[in-house]
C-alpha cells in the first residue's frame, strides 16, 4: 500500500524530487513521496556499485515503474558506501515507506557545502505547489 503524502522537516530536498538526510559527513538518499507517487508502483531499482561516486545533479541509477523508467538524480556528491538491498529486492518498498525503509543509497559526502544548495521542506512544498 502506498504511503500517505509527506515531506519530513529534517530532510533536504532537490528540485528533481530526491531527498537527502545528512548525518555528519554522510548522507542517506532517496526519492520523495511526490516522485514515487508520480511514477506509480516501482518494479525495479538499478543502483550504482558500492565504492563508485555519485555527482550532484547527475543520474546515479534508474527506477522503473509500471508507467516509466526514470533516472534517479543525486542531490549531493560522494562515494557510495551502501546500497539498500531491500529496495533492490523489493522496489515497492519505496512506495510504501519512501523516507524510512525505502531509502536508496548511503554516501560519504565529498563536498558538505553542497547541502546549502538544497531546499528545505518549505521551499520544496512551494516548488510542488507551482508544478
Amino acid at each position: 500500500m502506498a504511503a500517505a503524502e509527506s515531506y519530513p522537516d529534517d530532510l533536504k530536498y532537490h528540485e528533481e524530487h530526491d531527498w537527502a538526510r545528512v548525518e555528519g559527513d554522510e548522507a542517506v538518499l532517496g526519492i520523495t513521496w511526490f516522485a514515487a507517487d508520480a511514477l506509480g508502483e516501482l518494479v525495479h531499482f538499478e543502483p550504482p556499485e558500492v565504492g563508485s561516486t555519485v555527482a550532484k545533479d547527475q543520474s546515479y541509477g534508474e527506477v522503473e515503474s509500471v508507467k516509466a523508467v526514470s533516472d534517479v538524480i543525486a542531490p549531493l556528491s560522494g562515494e557510495v558506501l551502501e546500497v539498500n538491498e531491500q529496495v533492490v529486492g523489493a522496489p515497492e518498498t519505496v512506495n510504501e515507506d519512501p523516507y524510512g525503509n525505502g531509502w536508496l543509497l548511503r554516501i560519504r559526502l565529498s563536498d558538505p557545502a553542497e547541502t546549502d544548495t538544497l531546499l528545505d521542506v518549505g521551499a520544496y512544498r512551494e516548488l510542488l505547489a507551482n508544478q
